[in-house]
């Protein structure tokens, strides 16, 4: 299989991909399709070798024809392979009734859909409904949606699973829950918005040999976050290098009874490469995390006032790791608002932005989806619901680059096409990660990279960091596992 391309792209964009290589540049259908199937039977081998009695679901239009297709290569390759149909094999046409046919013609065995399974397959294939979904599953497709659910067996689906919009990730009624999902030409966004990824389970992808010539005319809706970012960004350093080199983070935060997040947040910029990190707290946790993490330089503030003289100092504020929303925390943020450097917002500096929106170009906003909610004024469910648009929306409205946290965490910088982070794990649904998060974004300004990139570069830095922490396991993982993970990350 090929890597993951970094471009991710609408329904409607990887259809008119599929017209080009068709109509100019002289693909047939067929030829698409035998290719399509043939690096799902590669898959299906691959992650699945145990499983020598394979029952495909086959719908109408390609992707049942694809079903049809790897039917025919899985009983070539010798495995028991039966199919089921949704929909009278008589009313298919084009590549899809070709394949059928052929199918049939080597002997294949196709029956029709009478609401149960084989109970003895060991993998499930999902060619019933593909990208093209646009309302809710219903009637005999959701029986059948509901029996693949219910199956002991694995489960591949052929280019998005069964039930999800390929544009949003939106379960449309229901939706099959896919171990590994095997998608074509394109990366569709619903594979990676919304439930999609709690659907699609794992992702293998296969671009088709389609001339790349057609993917260029095709305008992108997300790019992937990719590891070689890290690479590009973050090259090894001079032997002459002094830790003046890579700058001064301020963390500002801590609260009273809350000096955890502020040095998580400190902590996560060191282990990040800031050359040097400064923490602004609560008189009465200076010593505490000067004494927890003596690598960071404390000072106790009682107000915005003594702030002035340490902002001078740095050359990028991470803002807001357990500010709380005292009127002590109101003087910080007077004194942070007016300042002109770059800088990171998170935790309770973006509830008190909400009360006195402003926007600022030299500014990283990281809400979660409560926050993202507060600053516009809605519902958390609404900001899930449609997360591109709130993305838009913060961007819009506050300027500077965006990051909405969450699974499929989201990237936008004014102009660019937004990013989207596919790695990260459960695990990471943990107190303390987004001081963690902050820290890191912090540090990548610090040493010099320009907000976008180090917003991007900074999520998937902390969501790889959170991958290797959850190694062990993710049920108890800890935001302090990912900061010891960070070292590895950041020396790639």
């Amino acid at each position: 299989m090929q890597p993951l391309p970094a471009n991710i792209y609408s329904a409607a964009s990887v259809r008119e991909l599929d017209r080009i290589a068709i109509e100019e540049q002289g693909v047939p259908g067929y030829t698409l399709m035998r290719r399509a199937a043939a690096a799902a039977f590669e898959v299906a081998r691959s992650e699945f070798p145990e499983a020598k009695r394979w029952q495909i679901a086959c719908g109408a239009g390609n992707n049942g024809g694809d079903g049809y297709v790897l039917a025919q290569l899985a009983a070539r390759d010798g495995l028991v392979v039966s199919v089921v149909t949704l929909v009278d094999p008589g009313t298919l046409s084009g590549d899809a009734a070709t394949a059928y046919a052929d199918f049939i013609a080597e002997g294949g065995v196709v029956l029709p859909w009478s609401g149960e399974l084989d109970d003895t397959a060991e993998l499930l294939v999902d060619a019933i409904l593909g990208s093209g979904l646009q309302r809710k599953v219903a009637g005999d497709f959701a029986a059948a949606v509901a029996a693949i659910n219910a199956h002991r067996a694995s489960v591949q689906a052929l280019d998005i699973a069964t039930g999800i919009h390929a544009d949003s990730g939106a379960v449309m009624g229901c939706a099959v829950r896919a171990d590994i999902t095997t998608t074509f030409v394109g990366l569709k966004a619903g594979l990676f918005l919304g439930e999609g990824p709690n659907y699609c389970g794992r992702i293998s992808f296969a671009g088709l040999a389609i001339d790349t010539d057609a993917e260029v005319r095709q305008k992108a809706l997300y790019r992937r976050i990719q590891a070689g970012m890290i690479r590009a960004h973050l090259p090894p350093r001079s032997r002459g290098s002094h830790k003046g080199d890579f700058g001064h983070v301020l963390v500002i935060g801590g609260g009273s009874g809350m000096p955890g997040a502020a040095r998580l947040c400190g902590e996560a910029a060191l282990r990040a490469g800031a050359g040097r990190v400064s923490v602004a707290t609560h008189p009465e946790h200076a010593a505490a995390i000067a004494g927890g993490r003596p690598e960071l330089m404390c000072r106790g503030v009682a107000g915005g006032e003594q702030l002035l003289s340490l902002l001078d100092t740095a050359d990028v504020i991470a803002f807001g790791p357990g500010l709380g929303q005292s009127t002590w925390a109101e003087s910080l943020y007077r004194a942070v608002r007016a300042d002109k450097r770059r800088a990171v917002w998170d935790a309770d500096a973006l509830n008190l932005l909400a009360a006195q929106p402003t926007r600022a170009a030299a500014r990283i906003i990281t809400p979660h989806p409560g926050e993202a909610a507060t600053l516009l004024s809605l519902r958390s469910v609404d900001i899930q619901a449609n997360r591109p648009k709130a993305l838009a929306d913060l961007q819009q409205k506050l300027g500077g680059v965006v990051v909405l946290k969450g699974a499929g965490t989201l990237v936008s910088a004014a102009g660019d096409v937004p990013w989207i982070s596919t790695s990260g794990n459960p695990g990471m649904a943990a107190p303390g990660m987004g001081d963690v998060l902050t820290g890191v974004i912090a540090a990548l300004l610090a040493q010099g990279l320009e907000l976008g990139d180090a917003a991007a570069i900074g999520v998937e830095m902390h969501a790889l960091a959170g991958d290797l922490a959850a190694a062990d396991g993710e049920r108890g993982m800890l935001a302090s596992d990912v900061i010891l993970a960070l070292r590895q990350v950041a020396n790639p």
